[in-house]
């Protein structure tokens, strides 16, 4: 009798504990806590209310500083002109764009001696509008073009006029520079504004290839810009 007790007491016993080891398990299964470290649920995605870490509020400017309003624009078949707008991109704090021809010049092209070179040909056509590879992006966004280019025959490259025509200049300031052995800016830039309607041009200024940072500096300073911004 006792020995029938006891195997009573036994298995009520078990059936205890397995009831109550059943019932820990669906527990955890269902726990909406997220501390179960074997859950591959993902984490909600923002509909609304508080901006996420990564991303900016709604209005808010990014992190990166907004564009200057100063455009440095040049065209070098050497070099040299490009030595003068990077000087001006520093300076300014500005933007730079090349003016690149879809047909790159050769130095056989760029032969001033033979007149049958390519330079020659155009500069002596005034139709001639070499085409240009790329393009400004927001060319709205800047309200100050300077605009540099090396002396051909005592005028700019007919890539200048190329550049000048493919665009909406009105209510902008335009600066010209350009580079020459000897030559001046001469009346170079004077022919070239009347294909901006509704520019406003400020005098050029020539400089020598190898001009110093400091000597673009001053004449800069004598236009009265400053950080990017015209005065």
């Amino acid at each position: 009798m006792r020995r029938w007790i006891s195997l009573l007491l036994t298995l009520a016993l078990i059936l205890s504990l397995a009831a109550c080891g059943s019932a820990e398990s669906q527990g955890t299964a269902a726990d909406p806590s997220g501390s179960n470290s074997g859950s591959t649920a993902e984490a909600p995605v923002p509909t609304g209310g508080e901006a996420s870490a990564e991303e900016p509020a709604e209005g808010e400017a990014p992190a990166a500083g907004a564009p200057s309003s100063v455009l440095i624009a040049y065209f070098s078949a050497t070099g040299n002109t490009e030595n003068i707008a990077e000087h001006l991109a520093s300076i300014l704090d500005a933007g730079l764009y090349e003016i690149v021809p879809q047909v790159p010049y050769t130095s056989e092209d760029l032969n001033y001696s033979n007149s049958d070179c390519r330079a020659n040909q155009e500069q002596n056509d005034p139709a001639a509008r070499p085409a240009i590879s790329g393009s400004v992006e927001n060319l709205e966004d800047y309200e100050v073009v300077f605009l540099g280019y090396p002396i051909w025959w005592g005028a700019a490259p007919k890539i200048i006029s190329s550049f000048l025509e493919s665009y909406d200049f009105d209510g902008k300031t335009i600066v010209p520079f350009c580079t020459s052995g000897s030559s001046s800016i001469g009346s170079s830039a004077d022919a070239l504004e009347p294909l901006t309607q509704g520019a406003t041009w400020l005098e050029g200024q020539r400089f020598s290839g190898s001009a110093s940072q400091e000597t673009v500096s001053q004449w800069v300073d004598a236009l009265g810009f400053g950080l990017g911004q015209a005065a």
